[in-house]
């Protein structure tokens, strides 16, 4: 590029079980790497996840609990991404999402990870239109970007990676806006759910014939506790 904006960076693309940081799981990872303004690697994989998928997530991205078996553990996939990414200046669509989930994962595992990022979302904002969407589907559309496999991950990595050269060559004159910044957002370790709190649950629930649907996977420490005043408040103190 000849405007003074990153031609090196990465593209990171994440498909998740739902929304929620604490509580949802990533199941697929996809990420571009880009030199001199020109895909030059890739990383993709599946993650092994204990959470049950929803019909929801499937339609939408087509990835089944099946296809999830034979993924990569998690904590290998996740390691292999920050590998991948190093300390590069990542850009993302709604990236500020994507990152949340990564920089979770990194808390949880005593890993640093603060990687500069553009938004493309937030470039879309500032560059198109108000009138326009700026979805990736929208993005896709406007800049005449094919899409080949819509809510899967490396597909949409590298998507995200045409509609940000497109951004890039729209907002030459605003080189102000391709300013990569940190992510201001504090995380907290989220510590895994304890046996003898799933003991506690286990006896409470036979001894009050409590019959509500519990996902044993999903529950974490805090969750655990926040469950158990909630049985004391519907329930009672044994």
């Amino acid at each position: 590029m000849d405007n003074g904006q990153i031609d090196s960076y990465t593209v990171i693309d994440l498909e998740m079980t739902g929304l929620q940081v604490k509580k949802d799981k990533i199941i697929e990872i996809g990420a571009v790497r880009v030199r001199g303004g020109k895909v030059s690697d890739s990383y993709a994989t599946l993650l092994q996840c204990d959470l049950p998928l929803s019909e929801t997530i499937t339609e939408l991205t087509g990835i089944t609990q099946e296809m999830l078996a034979d993924g990569m553990p998690e904590d290998e996939g996740m390691q292999g991404l920050l590998e991948f990414m190093q300390d590069d200046i990542l850009v993302g669509q709604n990236f500020s999402f994507d990152y949340g989930f990564i920089r979770q994962w990194a808390v949880n595992h005593k890993k640093n990870v603060n990687n500069p990022f553009l938004d493309t979302l937030k470039l879309a904002r500032a560059l198109l239109p108000p009138g326009e969407k700026k979805n990736l589907e929208s993005l896709c559309r406007y800049f005449q970007i094919e899409r080949e496999q819509a809510h899967r991950a490396l597909a949409d990595a590298l998507e995200t990676q045409r509609v940000f050269e497109a951004l890039c060559r729209l907002g030459a004159d605003r080189p102000e806006l391709f300013v990569p910044k940190p992510m201001n957002l504090k995380v907290k370790k989220i510590s895994p759910i304890t046996k003898s709190q799933i003991e506690q649950i286990k006896k409470y629930r036979a001894l009050h014939q409590v019959t509500e649907p519990i996902c044993w996977e999903a529950l974490n420490r805090g969750e655990a506790t926040r469950l158990m005043e909630h049985y004391y408040k519907t329930y009672g103190r044994p």
